[in-house]
């Protein structure tokens, strides 16, 4: 993403953690639609993307999960409103090169067989909300993709089971009891309290994710940084990586991320994200990779345009 691009999203971010909120934060509404979709073609945004689109929505006080992208809205007879402003989500680019081996000579070069190499990117692609839409296309557009969220809408009972199944497969023990929630990376354990005390069995499963994601950062699995003591800035990203995974683990189980608040750790956090604009795309990407680990994501990304 361009660094403009990346000020742009966490200058607004800084400014709604200066507020005392986490706007990346909401229940799962069921009967109101909580995937994030394309309005025109009803496809999921995967990856990282649904947090920068909760908080697209959260910054222009949206209640509509739907999105496209310009040249999409035109098509249909859609544009923007005047002065609404897009959300850069992040669409993924496969590159495939010709890797050329180490030789000692051009003669062993000639005679190698170079091995394909392939990476990923991620380019920026502006999309708008529903919300921020015009055209007389677009009440049906959005009835038809809260009519097809209905057809696919799980009963909460199905969704909490289907939780508890993930995270129970999670191979790291999880160990009930006392009043804290925390993981334990020298012995690899999840400690929860009982289950009696969450207000929601939702709540229990989002807290669960959170340690979960943490877990995720062991030598074994994705080695982060795992050291950092309360207010040092290793803390605060690992805190981020699992807040924001947290959310996106949420949004995968269908159960969302209503957790209780971390109001102390909102002043670390505007601390690390003024430090580079590059920051919150870093630490979005090591919360997709860890959620990937716990909960892999087969709903394609939405093809923003």
């Amino acid at each position: 993403m361009p660094v403009a691009v990346d000020q742009k999203l966490t200058n607004s971010l800084i400014a709604l953690l200066e507020q005392g909120t986490t706007p990346w934060r909401r229940e799962w509404d069921a009967l109101g639609g909580c995937h994030h979709v394309n309005l025109i073609s009803g496809r999921r945004y995967s990856g990282s993307n649904p947090v920068l689109l909760t908080l697209g929505m959260h910054l222009r006080g949206s209640a509509l999960p739907y999105w496209c992208g310009f040249g999409e809205a035109k098509s249909r007879g859609l544009a923007p409103r005047k002065g609404s402003k897009a959300v850069s989500v992040l669409r993924p680019q496969v590159h495939v090169s010709q890797a050329i081996p180490e030789t000692s000579t051009a003669a062993d070069a000639s005679e190698s067989t170079a091995m394909p190499r392939s990476w990923v990117s991620y380019r920026p692609v502006p999309v708008f909300n529903a919300a921020d839409l015009v055209g007389e296309a677009l009440a049906g557009l959005v009835q038809a993709r809260s009519e097809e969220e209905s057809l696919v809408r799980r009963p909460e009972p199905e969704r909490l089971a289907a939780a508890e199944s993930v995270l129970s497969s999670w191979p790291v023990e999880v160990v009930h009891g006392g009043g804290q929630a925390c993981y334990r990376p020298a012995a690899d354990c999840i400690h929860l309290p009982e289950r009696a005390v969450f207000h929601s069995a939702a709540a229990l499963y989002a807290t669960w994710g959170h340690e979960a994601v943490h877990s995720t950062g062991h030598p074994a699995r994705l080695a982060r940084d795992l050291s950092g003591t309360m207010g040092s800035r290793a803390y605060a990203r690992e805190e981020l990586v699992a807040e924001l995974g947290a959310v996106l683990l949420g949004e995968r189980l269908e159960i969302g991320s209503d957790v209780a608040n971390h109001a102390a750790y909102l002043a670390s956090w505007i601390a690390l994200l003024r430090e580079s604009p590059r920051v919150l795309v870093e630490v979005l990407g090591d919360a997709r990779r860890a959620v990937d680990l716990i909960c892999p994501d087969e709903v394609a990304v939405a093809s923003p345009d």
